[in-house]
């Protein structure tokens, strides 16, 4: 009995999602010879690949971060973590008047203050004194005011790619009047029908494949009111922590009920602070959990307290293998095998984490709208995949697991 357990137990491994993940072919079992070695064997090679595929995904996100931050010297600085952020500037949350003086007389300057009111906050933007590494002024500034909340203007990045031959357009999914949704990413194009686009970068709105592509996924199942605000026009530190605050206020402040961000970056004090005013307004954050794979750091805003974090399948319900991770982890959608429009209007293959989010955000916001409980409606649709019940890899299941985009 102990000997059919373990054999069980390793089938079990070959068939999990994780070889899934790891494209392996399917394996025969020998019917003679020494079945529980052999089995073993192939178990530790997929879990080996896959373990190698996730190392190589988070080395290529540190090599990404270094290509940016070398090629954009301008702009673009690491912070005291090394996560990119915009150059020479930090962010002081509720910076008081003596603050301030001290910041002054160590050399950095105030920028403006920003008051937030649609999301009680008040966030200053110091510049930091010439010749003075980011990082460095990031430290020297703590020191200087160990009370206050002081932090770089961290850049968040798009969680998929928008590419490949246009292919021929997909039935849309039935889709209903719902609560009204903002959108945080890059503008989409003219031949996306969205309710209001606003820009709060520089360059801003600006159309992009992949804002595009997202507007275009949410409006396939979801017929009410779309505010996007475009966080990176074609400012090259766009997307950054402030920014995408500004953002969440205009959308809050204009009554949207959900949000759907599938922008991915380090943990941030402003942004933190401005998800958790977000949701104490009652209003509803998904956010997609990236494509740097399993071994990255955990994704944010997907991270953040209270946020709907999403990951992603393919066409057969296989997690992309690219998939990052949170904090924690609530449902996956259709981010592979679906199609999306680009900036110019053409259907365009799509991958990425970044296009199951907003699937998500617009059943959810049908549910609402709808006057039903968010949680119970998408925990009743959603599909139960992998370990039984809530798991790491698809969270509480999938859901919109027919939806091919446009």
């Amino acid at each position: 009995m102990l000997r059919i357990s373990l054999i069980s137990a390793l089938l079990a491994i070959l068939s999990a999602p994780l070889a899934a993940q790891a494209g392996l072919p399917g394996v025969q079992v020998p019917r003679i010879g020494n079945v529980l070695g052999e089995v073993t064997d192939l178990a530790n090679q997929s879990l080996d690949r896959a373990g190698q595929t996730a190392r190589e995904l988070a080395r290529e996100r540190l090599r990404t971060i270094d290509r940016l931050v070398r090629r954009n010297r301008d702009t673009i600085a690491l912070d005291t973590h090394g996560e990119p952020a915009r150059k020479g500037e930090l962010l002081v949350l509720e910076a008081d008047s003596d603050q301030i003086a001290s910041a002054r007389e160590a050399g950095f300057s105030v920028m403006e203050t920003i008051e937030v009111a649609e999301l009680g906050m008040s966030v200053t933007r110091l510049r930091v004194p010439a010749g003075v590494d980011t990082a460095d002024a990031e430290r020297r500034l703590g020191e200087l005011l160990p009370s206050a909340t002081i932090s770089a203007d961290n850049l968040h990045f798009q969680a998929g790619s928008a590419g490949g031959v246009p292919l021929a357009v997909a039935a849309a999914g039935s889709k209903s009047h719902g609560a009204a949704v903002g959108m945080i990413d890059g503008a989409p194009g003219s031949s996306v029908h969205v309710t209001e686009t606003r820009g709060f970068a520089q360059g801003a709105p600006y159309p992009s494949n992949h804002g595009s592509a997202v507007a275009s996924l949410l409006a396939t199942q979801h017929a009410g009111t779309i505010r996007v605000a475009d966080v990176y026009g074609t400012d090259k530190a766009g997307g950054n922590a402030l920014a995408i605050t500004r953002g969440l206020a205009w959308l809050v402040g204009a009554g949207s009920k959900v949000v759907t961000i599938s922008l991915v970056g380090p943990k941030n004090p402003v942004l933190e602070r401005a998800i958790a005013a977000v949701r104490r307004r009652g209003v509803v954050v998904v956010a997609a959990v990236g494509n740097d794979g399993p071994a990255a750091p955990p994704a944010y805003p997907a991270s953040y307290d209270g946020v709907v974090a999403v990951t992603a399948v393919d066409g057969k319900h296989r997690a992309l293998i690219e998939a990052g991770r949170a904090l924690h982890l609530d449902y996956a959608a259709p981010g592979a095998d679906i199609r999306g429009l680009n900036a110019k209007g053409k259907r365009m293959a799509l991958r990425g984490t970044s296009f199951a989010t907003p699937l998500v955000a617009a059943r959810l916001a049908n549910a609402i709208g709808g006057g039903r409980n968010w949680r119970d409606a998408l925990d009743g649709e959603a599909e139960d995949l992998g370990d039984k019940g809530i798991d790491l890899i698809y969270g509480r299941g999938l859901v919109c697991g027919s939806c091919k985009g446009r």
